[in-house]
């Protein structure tokens, strides 16, 4: 067997456990393992199977990088919310800061998938 596929077994073994550990970064998870093995048939000079596996990678990868960017959005709406609650609480204005604060509620608990 291959002195690189060798030491590359335990890292894959670890990038398919934390792939469990967490249900929101599974696409990443599955892209590191992918990549990884595409690595690892590459270094073997076994071309079409980097290329197989480089392939699933970047659908892992972009299917990471949408789920990112909508938690992104999500996130950075909260924060909007919360500096208008900031501006309108230090005006008084606790009704309106309020609805921004619950604003803000929905849009984090929206990036964290809740």
């Amino acid at each position: 067997m291959n002195k690189s596929l060798l030491t590359s077994v335990p890292l894959i073994l670890l990038l398919t456990a934390s792939s469990s550990i967490q249900a929101s970064d599974h696409h990443a998870a599955q892209a590191l393992e992918h990549a990884a093995v595409a690595a690892t048939h590459g270094d073997m000079k076994h071309s079409d199977k980097l290329t197989q596996h480089a392939e699933m990678a970047l659908k892992h990868a972009q299917a990471a990088e949408k789920e990112h960017a909508e938690a992104h959005e999500h996130m950075t709406q909260g924060v909007k919310h919360l500096q208008e609650a900031i501006t309108h609480g230090k005006k008084g204005h606790a009704k309106v800061a309020t609805k921004h604060t619950n604003e803000a509620i929905t849009h984090i608990k929206q990036s964290l998938g809740k």
